[in-house]
């Protein structure tokens, strides 16, 4: 039963659905009257003095920021400016300093002639992820397009064969230096995770032992402390003459720090799976190894799907913390965009871009999951 076993419940009288399930006439929620939405966003907006003035409060401070946002990001902004003072005449904001600098906020030091190869990396794991994503996907062929899309990504990325030039891994940054950290880090922690869950679960203890050290200390630094150990400390205990690259530092710390949080996930999950399931697996013979890969962990896993996004978008985020090592993710291009003595002064511009990339990204992983719950609620209520 490679789906799982189902609660085993009584059959209704006279052919009724089970409760909390469709039955073969249902046509779902009763739709609302019209204006019933309206009405009930009132109600909420005005249900008591404190909703009352907590709604006026917020209506006046919108009132009093959007304008003057819209104002200074469109009305009063310039778009197209060669000079930094030409655009300090309007008076808004200066969008033409990202069209000067987007490409070193995007590549950051990559050679500026071979940035088309950088762009195409991104574009092929962010093609890989949505391919994740849709489920004619999910079968064998996923995992040969993770396969071919690292692959490419490493010929692109560092290039020294099929005619590309050498880069070195020093000179990567911007956005695609954020989607391998991201990338790798969620994609190499995940199955970490698990095994750390289903290790805190065993029954032998040193096994227990070990796994709960590494969560429970883990869990107990923050990421911006592993990374100042993997990128001092870390070579003070290696042999001399013997070197870790600093990219690769980073990742360490970023799989395990994601790892331990994972396992936190994936344990409460599996916590809420009844024991009858564990029961109805031993009865038919299959092995501890079979029972999760076949029926406990598909169902622990869509239990903690909005949890388990949670946990990626914030690995996405976190990303951004290299910076204090001196790796040039998203952000520490955009902090070397202002160094230009051409066009100082354009922080808040410079970081509004940014925000923007990071806010479509999480959005549209945030989206997806919502997604992804009504479809499988909707296929658990059939």
């Amino acid at each position: 039963m490679p789906a799982g076993f189902s609660d085993t419940r009584a059959t209704p009288i006279d052919g009724a659905p089970a409760p909390g399930r469709r039955g073969p006439g249902f046509a779902g929620p009763p739709a609302l009257p019209p204006g019933g939405r309206a009405k009930r966003i009132a109600a909420s907006l005005f249900s008591s003095p404190l909703n009352i003035v907590l709604t006026l409060l917020t209506s006046w401070l919108l009132l009093m920021i959007v304008p003057a946002l819209v104002e200074w990001g469109l009305v009063r902004a310039t778009f197209v400016a060669s000079s930094a003072q030409e655009c300090r005449n309007t008076g808004g904001a200066c969008w033409a300093f990202i069209a000067e600098k987007h490409r070193l906020i995007l590549f950051g030091l990559y050679p500026y002639d071979e940035q088309w190869r950088p762009l195409v990396a991104s574009l092929l794991l962010i093609g890989a992820v949505v391919a994740s994503c849709l489920r004619r996907f999910w079968n064998k062929w996923l995992a040969l397009i993770w396969i071919a899309a690292l692959v490419a990504t490493g010929i692109l990325m560092w290039g020294g064969v099929l005619g590309l030039e050498y880069v070195e891994n020093t000179r990567w940054g911007g956005l695609p230096l954020t989607l391998i950290l991201a990338t790798f880090g969620m994609g190499l922690a995940f199955p970490l995770g698990v095994l750390l869950a289903l290790g805190r679960r065993s029954r032998l203890p040193a096994i227990k032992a070990l796994c709960v050290v590494y969560i429970e200390l883990i869990r107990g630094v923050p990421l911006i402390s592993l990374l100042f150990m993997s990128s001092v400390m870390l070579p003070l205990f290696l042999p001399e003459g013997f070197g870790i690259d600093k990219l690769l530092r980073a990742q360490i710390a970023i799989v395990m720090f994601a790892a331990a949080y994972l396992a936190e996930l994936v344990r409460g999950g599996l916590q809420a799976i009844p024991k009858g399931q564990y029961e109805g697996a031993d009865s038919i013979g299959l092995t501890y190894w079979q029972q999760m890969r076949l029926v406990i962990l598909p169902q622990a896993l869509k239990i903690i799907i909005a949890p388990l996004v949670s946990m990626f978008i914030l690995v996405f985020k976190d990303t951004s913390l290299v910076v204090i090592i001196g790796i040039f993710d998203l952000t520490q291009s955009a902090k070397a965009s202002l160094a230009d003595a051409a066009w100082p002064g354009f922080s808040v511009e410079a970081y509004l871009f940014i925000a923007a990339i990071y806010f479509v990204f999480c959005f549209a992983m945030s989206r997806y999951s919502q997604s992804l719950e009504r479809r499988l609620r909707a296929g658990r209520e059939r």
